[in-house]
């Protein structure tokens, strides 16, 4: 049997939508097919459980579970409250212990018990990031606000992005006690704007999105002797060719060998894309398109990373772009689909 996928999007509710759009996903064209819609209010943010059979989502009332059935349907199993406003980003361990969730709106980073079953269960710890303590030249927006929140490839700690602070705050997550300490500080380029950071799959390297300046901050990833996280500066490079202050870099995502880094990029209403260097980590400019929409929010590239598939947010459609890495450009390949304030995408292959 032929690998099957699914896509689930995360959309904002105040207007027509009203939950995640569950899609059947070809692969070799690009094709995304409608199948269901689960009900859920404002999910917002999506992730998948490394064995597959659960799905987190961020809604109004706090978090809410779902279970996965075979065919990529969702069930909603449970929801619960997450002891401040509503969240901005979650992430889950490999072994559903704990759901951790980032908060834009109060700078909260919270950390959710999971049951066996998967559902969520109680609070287990909650922290406030402060707007103390900023570098020289540095300024925030008008308080904490945490975009990501990311384990490291290990496990041993959380990374949550606050841009409104423009850190990383790193906590090692004790998992027996269900606490979170904070044991490091990354600080990235000065008013950067720090939005997001995310891993290579062989563990060794940090990326970090910077919204304001359009730059992607490259790290070397190790735990020293101590057990104590080491992030080492390798580079900052430019998203776009040229510097364009009304330009804001959304998100970005690795594709599935991790040779390339793409990124979405609002007002320029286009998607860039980075050649990465396995072995040293280090990123260069290699191609970018047009959305042909607005507001392109978030966006996953296909498993084969023939296409990639941008949510444009304010025009309220999905869009397939058929790549060509070599050549530096993206074509749209298929017809727009229709789907009203889209926020978040997350790529799933079922079970054969």
């Amino acid at each position: 049997m032929s690998e099957r996928y699914v896509a689930y999007v995360g959309t904002y509710t105040h207007e027509n939508s009203v939950g995640i759009h569950v899609y059947d996903v070809d692969k070799d064209t690009g094709k995304f097919s409608e199948r269901s819609v689960a009900p859920i209010s404002n999910p917002s943010y999506l992730v998948v459980s490394k064995d597959g059979r659960f799905l987190y989502s961020i809604e109004d009332e706090g978090v809410a579970a779902f279970d996965i059935k075979a065919d990529g349907d969702l069930t909603k199993k449970n929801q619960n409250w997450i002891g401040g406003m509503r969240g901005d980003f979650l992430d889950v361990d490999s072994k559903n212990r704990f759901l951790f969730v980032g908060g834009y709106h109060d700078g909260r980073v919270t950390m959710m018990r999971l049951k066996d079953d998967g559902s969520i269960g109680d609070i287990a710890c909650g922290i406030f990031h402060q707007s103390a303590g900023l570098g020289p030249g540095e300024r925030h927006l008008d308080h904490a606000k945490v975009t990501c929140v990311r384990l490291t490839p290990d496990e041993k700690f959380l990374c949550a992005v606050d841009f409104g602070l423009n850190q990383i705050k790193v906590y090692r997550v004790n998992y027996e006690l269900g606490r979170l300490e904070m044991v490091d500080i990354i600080r990235p380029e000065i008013n950067g704007g720090a939005r997001d950071i995310m891993f290579s799959s062989d563990g060794r390297f940090a990326y970090v999105l910077d919204m304001m300046t359009n730059q992607v901050e490259s790290y070397a990833y190790s735990v020293d002797d101590h057990d104590e996280p080491v992030f080492d500066k390798i580079e900052t490079v430019d998203v776009l060719k040229k510097k364009d202050e009304n330009s804001a870099s959304i998100a970005f995502t690795m594709n599935d060998d991790g040779k390339y880094i793409f990124v979405s990029v609002d007002a320029m209403n286009g998607i860039v894309w980075l050649k990465r260097d396995s072995e040293s980590g280090k990123l260069e400019f290699a191609g970018q398109t047009f959305t042909s929409g607005d507001f392109p929010k978030n966006l996953a590239v296909l498993p084969g990373s023939e296409y990639v598939a941008v949510l444009n947010h304010d025009t309220n459609d999905l869009r397939t772009l058929k790549l060509d890495l070599k050549g530096g450009y993206a074509l749209m390949q298929n017809a727009p689909i229709s789907v009203n304030k889209p926020n978040c995408i997350q790529i799933h292959k079922l079970e054969k």
